[in-house]
């Protein structure tokens, strides 16, 4: 139970990377097509955003406490930080591999759910998947 819990930290912390990316390139994105750039961030930021919470409370039906501190969030997720301002074509390209780490570790989530006879978490786990991998097929689709 242990490694699902912290797996699911994981999950959090590289969920809510992604999130934080994903706004602050809404907020930047430039060129062309800004419109339905910024529509489609807009959109993709609101998903993650709102999976974060339900990420949270499965640690919490685990029976653990979710993470409090912003340097945890940090320490926790795979997705790394981006100083610059990236042309629109790049944020998509890091998206592109920030959501396919996401997967990775949703995918190890899976398998801890269910070595832990968690059947509820590993569900609600590959409805995440699921919802990731339409994601990657739109940013694979706009990187282009």
């Amino acid at each position: 139970m242990d490694k699902l819990i912290q797996q699911m930290k994981v999950i959090l912390g590289t969920n809510f990377g992604l999130y934080f990316k994903s706004h602050s390139f809404h907020w930047n994105i430039e060129g062309a097509d800004f419109v339905q750039y910024h529509t489609y961030l807009g959109d993709f930021y609101t998903a993650i955003w709102t999976n974060t919470d339900f990420i949270a409370e499965k640690i919490r039906m685990l029976g653990a406490y979710a993470p409090t501190g912003l340097s945890r969030m940090i320490e926790l997720s795979a997705v790394e930080e981006t100083e610059n301002i990236p042309s629109p074509i790049g944020m998509f390209n890091e998206l592109v591999s920030d959501n396919d780490k996401l997967i990775v570790q949703i995918k190890a989530g899976i398998v801890l759910a269910d070595e832990a006879n968690e059947p509820a978490i590993s569900n609600f786990l590959q409805d995440l998947l699921d919802q990731h991998q339409k994601h990657a097929w739109f940013l694979k689709s706009i990187s282009k």
